[in-house]
């Protein structure tokens, strides 16, 4: 149960991070294509790149903790490249994974 809570909290972590910085990526992508400064992007995007394969890292070990279905899994991996999904997608796991550990503590 500890591994799993430790999973799912570097998960979270990395699921918020992930989820800010592809906002700021889109804002960057907005001012580049916009104004024609490709600065935010050639700073935000390498950052985002990397801090989306530690997500992927930190989603997949939780996921193979919990033994999601792989549909599930291959949503949560992806949600980390779609603007916004990463917050809404946090949330369902977090419910999902504590509705899961109840059920198995009970």
């Amino acid at each position: 149960m500890i591994d799993v809570e430790s999973a799912l909290k570097f998960y979270r972590v990395m699921a918020y991070i992930v989820g800010v910085m592809l906002l700021v990526l889109c804002a960057g992508m907005v001012v580049k294509y916009g104004f024609g400064s490709d600065t935010m992007v050639a700073v935000v995007g390498p950052i985002h790149g990397f801090l989306y394969m530690v997500y992927l890292v930190a989603a997949l070990n939780l996921g193979l903790k919990v033994r999601w279905p792989m549909r599930f899994l291959l949503l949560v991996l992806l949600a980390g490249a779609i603007p916004v999904l990463s917050f809404v997608l946090e949330r369902k796991v977090t419910d999902r994974v504590r509705g899961e550990q109840a059920v198995a503590a009970a």
